[in-house]
């Protein structure tokens, strides 16, 4: 058997509560007290979660923006130092190798943060492409992530960064160097939980110190440790893609809701850029929608829908909504039933329930 990877903070989990699962080959807390008390935390306080099984690759090189360009569907050239942009990265049918963030260190010098289970996969497909001027560097096993999310994410954090005025960080902005309770860390403000909130990367050997100066910071504001079960509760409400369930090779960006994240108009030719394009001016086949059960029941990922006696595809992620209290999902079906209302019915568990197509996102903040 396999031996699970684990991340630089894998020692301090039990301290917190926290139990543990295997979430492709890593070994991660699902929860510390439980998934909806931690939800409800992000949603009106703070949380923090150990996302250090995420991965890093540097590049840098005279030629790498032309590299990137080639590799990445949205327009890098329109990123700026100390900016990142949501990008996705396709296969020549179009299908996805993965979704990504590129941080503009500055010129000619980036940072990509890519999904834990397509480290090798993203380096490899990366190192295969480079043409000309380009050095990789997978940093992922050097680096950690922690990602502090929530409305007081700014206040807590605030409180360990000194002279550095976090508010100066704007949505997708970064800044490098920030001393965090004596360490140095480069700070983001991105979330995948459709709050407010930080990432702060930093040495895999500073990770745990700042994990307890984090919490020990914002415990009078009721800031909890977070697991995986709470950030995907937090990311399917707010409708933010996960690869493996709303992405895959066998899923376009297109297909996936995510058509921002591609640029077909730019100048650089991209990979996939030619079935894209086809898929877009033929139309789509099929396309992410939101439903509800009309009758009881839970949308779980895997499961079938059909309308009437035809399967006309699957539900990529759904649960019971902690904020919303309703059974929702997302589901990747047939384009001509995928207007809103249209009803429609998921096999669960051999029985076949009524639901009904909703608009997206299912929860905004409000600003």
């Amino acid at each position: 058997m396999t031996e699970l990877q684990r991340t630089p903070l894998f020692e301090v989990y039990k301290e917190y509560g926290g139990k543990t699962i295997d979430f492709g080959g890593w070994e991660l807390p699902v929860q510390f007290s439980s998934i909806k008390e931690e939800h409800e935390a992000v949603r009106t306080k703070a949380g923090l979660f150990d996302v250090s099984h995420m991965g890093e690759v540097e590049i840098k090189g005279k030629d790498s923006l032309p590299f990137l360009q080639k590799m990445m569907t949205n327009d890098i050239s329109k990123i700026k130092n100390g900016s990142a942009q949501y990008t996705a990265m396709c296969y020549e049918n179009g299908g996805t190798v993965d979704d990504l963030l590129v941080y503009k260190m500055e010129d000619d010098h980036y940072l990509l943060v890519v999904n834990a289970s397509n480290i090798e996969k993203d380096y490899k497909w990366l190192e295969d492409h480079v043409e000309g001027e380009v050095i990789l560097d997978n940093l992922s096993e050097k680096t950690a992530q922690l990602a502090l999310q929530g409305p007081l994410a700014e206040k807590v954090l605030q409180k360990l960064a000194g002279n550095t005025d976090l508010s100066q960080i704007g949505f997708f902005k970064f800044q490098q160097e920030v001393t965090l309770n004596n360490k140095k860390a480069l700070v983001s403000r991105t979330g995948y939980t459709g709050e407010d909130g930080f990432e702060v990367y930093c040495d895999a050997a500073d990770a745990v110190d700042l994990w307890k100066a984090i919490l020990k910071a914002g415990e009078q504001d009721g800031v909890l440790p977070c697991g995986l079960g709470a950030r995907d509760t937090l990311r399917f409400e707010s409708v933010l893609a996960l690869y493996g369930q709303e992405l895959s090779p066998e899923i376009t960006p297109l297909e996936a809701g995510i058509a921002f994240a591609v640029k077909l108009n730019k100048e650089a030719d991209f990979i996939g850029k030619d079935a894209l394009r086809k898929q877009k001016e033929t139309g789509l086949t099929r396309k992410l929608v939101g439903i509800e059960m009309i009758d009881r029941g839970i949308p779980r990922h895997g499961y079938p829908v059909y309308k009437g006696e035809e399967l006309i595809g699957e539900v990529t992620t759904g649960t019971q909504s902690p904020t919303l209290k309703r059974n929702i999902g997302l589901a990747l079906i047939k384009t001509e039933y995928a207007d809103l209302e249209s009803k429609v019915e998921v096999e669960i568990r051999g029985k076949r329930l009524k639901a009904s197509v909703v608009p997206t996102p299912f929860y905004k903040r409000e600003k």
